[in-house]
């Protein structure tokens, strides 16, 4: 049972003038604002119903419901100040969402107002809704990605921090192995957060990743991991290339029929991914060749090069 007092307004529940539109509507908001015992923001209610979806007003028809308890339509139209032709549609979208409960009597209609916590179902229904549309995506993009009109060579280009790091988060969308020639480790120049995000994303996907590293990079991953302890890649193996076997001045990294090529140095920061199969194809053949003149790395934290010529 609801108490009511006269013209006793509660904070929690007033909405003010200007967000309502009709005064009809304003004095049976404001009938809502009278009641001492209604212990919740109508506003907020207002606008989480609009997240899910819902006309605000179905906010309005079930505060008055709660209210007033069981009531005709006329008698809802009448507390809720909304016109009674409108309150008819309302309730349809309200009966989807399981907000209200229909009593039918001899030549009458009777509302209750559903347990709130019915918009579980609405909830549910709108997170399957997502997975669905992640499902076609996926679809979509396999039947885009293998489309003939997708084998001309597409070179994608990329300025700044922010480009290199959507360089780096296309990798985590491989179908394959990974294969990479690392100049230094990239958590150096992305930061904490975006790395941690990466890795997270690498790892619930299963990526499998090989990587050829030389002095700079092993330097740069000891000084990190001296300061952090973030997780690391599950799938990573990595090799010591000697620079005298070749260099590593760049980064460079093939997944799928992408070449992906990175600059980080002297103040110049950019990178491009060539989109072709067969100079994907020739970059796996050049990084396995340089892969077997390698030395496997078995701790890459405690790593002195030295030692293993």
């Amino acid at each position: 049972m609801c108490y009511l007092t006269h013209r006793t307004i509660n904070p929690k529940v007033y909405v003010h003038k200007s967000v309502v539109h009709d005064r009809a509507h304003f004095e049976a908001t404001d009938k809502l604002a009278t009641m001492t015992y209604m212990p919740i923001d109508t506003l907020a209610l207002r606008n989480y119903f609009s997240k899910l979806g819902l006309d605000p007003e179905i906010a309005d028809l079930y505060l008055t419901l709660h209210a007033y308890g069981p009531q005709t339509i006329s008698s809802l139209s009448r507390q809720s100040g909304i016109e009674r032709t409108r309150v008819y549609r309302l309730l349809e979208k309200m009966t989807s969402a399981h907000l209200v409960e229909v009593e039918t009597q001899y030549k009458r209609v009777i509302l209750h107002a559903a347990p709130i916590t019915n918009l579980q179902i609405l909830l549910a229904q709108q997170e399957q809704r997502i997975r669905d549309l992640q499902n076609e995506l996926t679809h979509f993009h396999s039947k885009l990605t293998n489309s003939p009109i997708n084998h001309a060579t597409r070179v994608q280009y990329y300025r700044g921090q922010e480009g290199n790091k959507q360089m780096f988060w296309n990798q985590t969308k491989a179908q394959g192995e990974t294969l990479a020639i690392l100049y230094e480790p990239m958590q150096s120049k992305t930061g904490l957060a975006f790395f941690e995000r990466w890795v997270r994303k690498f790892n619930e996907r299963g990526l499998k990743a090989r990587g050829l590293v030389g002095d700079h990079f092993l330097e740069s991953l000891q000084q990190w991991y001296g300061k952090h302890d973030n997780e690391r890649m599950q799938y990573w193996e990595s090799r010591y290339l000697p620079p005298e076997v070749m260099p590593i001045t760049h980064s460079t990294i093939t997944y799928d029929d992408v070449l992906a090529y990175y600059n980080w140095r002297d103040g110049e920061i950019f990178g491009v991914e060539i989109y072709n199969p067969e100079i994907a194809k020739a970059h796996r053949h050049t990084f396995e060749l340089l892969w077997e003149r390698a030395i496997p790395i078995t701790d890459d934290l405690n790593w002195q090069p030295s030692e293993q010529q």
